[in-house]
């Protein structure tokens, strides 16, 4: 099957040696995605607005491998504090409240930057042709 690597241009794509997303076939991984923290439309104490620019950026990406959000089947959720539940469940149910895709709220210590709230993963499948 062919492979199709989605590169973003971001450094830590050489630095660390992974893509944004990888598609094989109709199996579609997207790489953990942190937010840009802009300090207007998303500041770095807002997990609500971090949550929302993620499944936005996620959403282009999925775009740009003829998928959409209606093809994630399950979504990993990663952030420095299990208190941010509310605010991180009420961005994901923007995108996801009629699709439902499977899903894990994790709380770690750090993130790689302290202005990072959350971190999601995705996995989209695409209907058989």
């Amino acid at each position: 099957m062919k492979r199709e690597n989605i590169l973003t241009g971001s450094p830590w794509e050489e630095k660390m040696g992974y893509c944004r997303a990888v598609r094989i076939g109709n199996s579609i991984e997207i790489s953990g995605t942190v937010a840009i923290v802009d300090g207007e439309k998303v500041k770095a104490d807002d997990a609500y607005s971090q949550t929302f620019n993620i499944l936005q950026r996620v959403e282009k990406v999925l775009e740009d491998l003829n998928a959409s959000m209606k093809d994630v089947i399950r979504t990993r959720i990663f952030t420095t504090d299990i208190n941010s539940f509310e605010d991180v469940a009420k961005a994901h149910a923007e995108f996801f409240k009629d699709i439902k895709p499977a899903t894990g709220f994790y709380e770690i210590s750090k993130l790689v930057a302290p202005e990072y709230l959350v971190e999601i993963e995705i996995t989209a499948v695409l209907p058989e042709k």
